[in-house]
């Protein structure tokens, strides 16, 4: 949905040179074809007068910069993908009626869930719009959603989701239930993260402490499919899985790789604080610093599921959790079961360009410690397994089937 306000081609012109001198200057990827190319698509940028026209051809040139975290909008846009409005998840599906998107994930205690949606269910329109592969479908933040939905015994249903507004402005996002845990088998315990919300991540980190100690299992499943990331509350997840401090990986800005960094020396995150109060002096100790960082695990100690543990993921799974995915892999510290992840692990700003319109672009790049890029590229699981849409009609998830069996064989 873009902005309805007009602009003359003079003021499309000042966006287009604000938005070309902020890539230039801040994207982490150097593109020297870039100021050709803008220009190539500048005559077009400047006449088109319908600003949907306007913001698809400025999303045009954008898409040569090729990475992730790459938005351009108007600050009225209140749409946003279904992953962040109301925790779902969906993939495309060949239906008798032809392509639908098919839902996947379906988050406990997000609004998806709470109206009825459920994994196997096909998205047939939204506001009585009908919506198809590979359109993109968008929920509007701040008001009620209405949602044509075939559930998987065949009924059409008309469902109205309420989506509030998020709690902080910049961040399109509504929480489900975070971590849920339970045991699925004798001595097998399962924790599922939706998320990692919070830029330190304190609550999610008191969470899995909690789940941890109650499950006290031998054996464990941990569930980040459909898990869109967020902040490094996930260094707690992974902390778990391995009982000394080992390296995961580093983020670097522009900056550091035109200077050259080493990243044995770069300033390290080690530790999630225990209370909120402790996030001032973490602010000040990271606040006036290049954004370039080296993560490290925290060295929690021996578990009893260590050499024990599977982690489901797929290509919902992203940004935080998969750098979580990519650690495990690299370390071989559990069976990764699932598909491949959504390689889509940058740090990304957003920038005013100019009469409301924002500019987002990726300023930092994430690699392994072992110098694994997974931008693009994402974790191939160690056993691929896709969910099919018989199965979920059967009430059936076969990926954590799969999962249980290896985790009680160990």
């Amino acid at each position: 949905m873009a902005s309805t306000t007009k602009l003359t081609a003079h003021q499309r012109a000042k966006i287009l040179a604000r938005a070309s001198d902020v890539v230039s200057k801040n994207h982490i990827k150097r593109v020297p074809s870039w100021p050709a190319l803008v220009a190539e698509h500048k005559e077009r940028i400047v006449r088109v007068e319908h600003p949907a026209e306007f913001e698809q051809a400025m999303l045009d040139l954008l898409e040569n910069l090729g990475m992730s975290h790459t938005r351009f909008y108007h600050r009225s846009l209140n749409r946003f993908p279904a992953q962040r409005c109301i925790n779902a998840t969906y993939q495309p599906y060949e239906s008798p009626e032809g392509p639908r998107w098919m839902f996947q994930d379906v988050h406990e205690g997000g609004p998806a869930a709470l109206a009825g949606v459920e994994p196997g269910d096909l998205l047939i329109a939204i506001a009585d719009r009908e919506v198809r592969p590979l359109e993109i479908p968008l929920l509007a933040m701040g008001q009620t959603n209405t949602l044509t939905v075939e559930k998987k015994t065949g009924q059409v249903r008309r469902l109205t989701i309420p989506v509030g507004m998020p709690k902080r402005g910049k961040r399109p996002l509504t929480e489900p239930r975070i971590t849920s845990w339970s045991p699925v088998a004798d001595s097998v315990g399962y924790i599922k993260i939706s998320m990692f919300p919070g830029i330190v991540g304190i609550d999610v980190a008191r969470d899995t402490d909690r789940a941890v100690r109650e499950l006290d299992c031998s054996r464990l499943i941990v569930d980040l499919r459909g898990n869109c990331g967020g902040g490094i509350g996930g260094l707690r997840l992974m902390s778990y899985l391995t009982p000394s401090q080992l390296p995961v990986g580093y983020s670097v800005t522009r900056r550091a790789l035109a200077r050259g960094y080493d990243k044995e020396r770069l300033p390290h995150f080690d530790r999630i604080p225990s209370r909120k109060s402790a996030l001032f002096g973490l602010a000040l100790r990271f606040a006036f610093r290049d954004r370039s960082i080296a993560i490290f695990t925290e060295g929690l100690g021996p578990q009893k599921f260590h050499g024990r543990a599977v982690l489901l993921v797929n290509q919902h799974t992203a940004s935080a959790a998969e750098m979580t995915t990519g650690f495990v892999k690299e370390n071989h510290l559990a069976t990764i079961v699932g598909t491949r992840t959504a390689g889509q692990v940058l740090g990304g700003k957003v920038f005013k360009v100019g009469y409301g319109y924002l500019l987002g672009i990726p300023v930092t790049n994430y690699l392994t410690w072992n110098g694994t890029v997974l931008e693009g590229n994402g974790v191939e699981p160690d056993e691929s397994i896709e969910v099919t849409h018989d199965s979920l009609i059967e009430g059936r998830d076969i990926q954590l089937e799969r999962a249980a069996a290896i985790a009680e064989s160990m």
